[in-house]
């Protein structure tokens, strides 16, 4: 366990195309989680937990960890499943999503696998829409089901979807509406999140799953003779996805000259500076954090701009 602990933190420097590294957990039962290790900062013992009045129920209490208050919350009962009951045993994996510290608990934590993007699958289609998994893989000859913490967070602590006053004017609107955008991502709460958004500032919407899907569609175009360049005004599309990573599926596009000129927003929960290096090793346009609908919103209207000056 110690070593596990230890490779964490180093770990999460590497950097990679269409490959993931996933740190295993389990939470009352023998069932296997995985969480992006790109998203952990480190594991550590269950501390003392100070109790938040009125807070969510779903959120155990506050830890003091290396001087910061870190809310933590219990995994399991997030996503319907009994809760944590022995937390003086327990382990909390200390996460960063959309710039925000949170800690998970969890009842043990077991080893680091490497894979490939593409071992990684949709859950499956029977499973219904209201489920709490992203995707699903297999390790050592084992289901391992990957949570979308992204709709638990959400459904905890909700964030404004508002775009502020002033960042689309009534001739943006008027111009947008003659435009479509082309989105990408397995979160279908990120996908409800970046659709509205989008049709606030007024442009159709086309929203795909992973990367492998997109790649797919776009494939698709030119074969009927259409130029995605010329039919969308942007792709925004998030970095992590089952079947083929946002990385990957850019450089693809970029490899490709008749796609080359689609102008590409890589837009994503994970933080760290190595973001934009691979940005522009693979050649996207932007980068952009999740979820904040102004600077999303932001770069659809100078797209907007930019292509037909109003």
């Amino acid at each position: 366990m110690a070593g596990v602990m230890a490779s964490v933190n180093s770990r999460t420097q590497l950097v990679g195309q269409n490959r993931l590294e996933l740190l295993l957990f389990r939470f009352n039962d023998q069932q296997l989680y995985g969480i992006n290790v790109f998203k952990v900062r480190e594991v550590i013992r269950c501390p003392k937990l100070s109790l938040l009045p009125k807070s969510n129920n779903n959120i155990c209490g506050v830890a003091n960890i290396r001087g910061a208050c870190i809310p933590i919350l219990d995994l399991a009962m997030a996503t319907g499943l009994p809760g944590i009951t022995d937390k003086e045993s327990a382990f909390i994996i200390l996460t960063e999503y959309n710039n925000r510290v949170q800690g998970f608990l969890v009842y043990a934590v077991e080893h680091i696998v490497n894979l490939n993007w593409e071992d990684i699958h949709p859950p499956p289609k029977g499973s219904g829409d209201n489920n709490y998994l992203t995707a699903v893989t297999r390790a050592d000859d084992r289901l391992v089901e990957i949570i979308d913490v992204e709709k638990v967070l959400t459904e905890i602590s909700p964030s404004s979807e508002e775009i502020s006053v002033g960042v689309v004017d009534d001739a943006v609107t008027q111009q947008a509406r003659h435009l479509r955008v082309l989105t990408v991502d397995d979160s279908m709460v990120a996908r409800k999140q970046v659709t509205r958004c989008l049709e606030t500032v007024g442009v159709e919407v086309v929203a795909l799953n992973d990367g492998r899907q997109a790649l797919d569609y776009l494939r698709a175009m030119l074969d009927e003779g259409r130029n995605p360049h010329e039919e969308f005004l942007m792709m925004i599309s998030d970095i992590e996805m089952p079947e083929m990573d946002g990385y990957t599926l850019t450089a693809e596009i970029r490899g490709d000259p008749r796609m080359a000129k689609l102008h590409i927003v890589l837009h994503t929960s994970l933080s760290g500076g190595f973001n934009q290096a691979m940005v522009k090793k693979v050649g996207a346009d932007d980068f952009l954090a999740k979820f904040r609908p102004d600077d999303l919103a932001g770069r659809v209207v100078a797209r907007i701009k930019a292509a037909s000056p109003i």
